[in-house]
């Protein structure tokens, strides 16, 4: 079961960028829905008079997937202590 949980809590980082990937091509969520993927897509056409609109969503995937992933390792060191000395 720790297994699962740290896997599953990596794994959802993994999830995340692959949506905003397909959102961003145009195959993911459809436009009325609100999408980081969806956001950056709209966002190319006004890069050079508001770059936020590309910044801000780009940081909250960045932001949202090193939480994930920090998360997964802490449950890791937490629910298998024995395998904290032996990392490389």
């Amino acid at each position: 079961v720790p297994s699962l949980i740290v896997a599953t809590s990596i794994n959802v980082g993994v999830v995340m960028l692959i949506e905003a990937a397909l959102s961003f091509l145009g195959l993911g969520i459809l436009p009325p829905t609100p999408s980081w993927g969806n956001m950056l897509t709209d966002s190319q056409y006004y890069i050079w008079y508001a770059p936020h609109l590309a910044v801000y969503p780009g940081l909250m995937i960045l932001f949202s997937v090193l939480a994930f992933n920090s998360l997964g390792d802490v449950l890791r060191d937490l629910l298998a202590p024995r395998m904290q000395g032996n990392e490389p």
